[in-house]
């Protein structure tokens, strides 16, 4: 996880990969997309493929780039774990909201200031 975190890092390798999104690529195709020079791209998709986060092939004398994806499913795992609550979480938490809800309305509704049900 720490190396995919780290590869992504990089704008420009988030570009390429946001590039092999659509499917794969000849390396000399992505280097022309950035103003940098070829052997820094070259670099770039280096620490991308020792990542796991693309592979490469030689198809004659080309070689092409392919995002793999399943590369992300830890990261993004973990990264999930960040977001709100889902399934039955979320779900008691809106249950919590709602029965605070209807105390306060009853609170406000009843004139001794006791929610129906509290005794004195």
């Amino acid at each position: 996880m720490d190396e995919v975190a780290a590869a992504i890092s990089d704008p420009v390798r988030r570009h390429i990969l946001e590039l092999l999104r659509d499917g794969d690529l000849p390396a000399g195709e992505i280097a022309d997309r950035f103003p940098i020079s070829r052997p820094a791209v070259s670099r770039h998709l280096r620490v991308l493929r020792e990542s796991g986060l693309v592979r490469s092939e030689l198809v004659g004398r080309q070689r092409r780039y392919r995002l793999d994806a399943d590369r992300f499913t830890e990261l993004a795992d973990w990264l999930a774990r960040f977001r709100r609550p889902r399934g039955w979480a979320q779900h008691l938490d809106a249950l919590e909201t709602e029965v605070h809800r209807t105390r306060r309305e009853r609170r406000a509704h009843d004139p001794t200031g006791r929610a129906l049900g509290e005794t004195a």
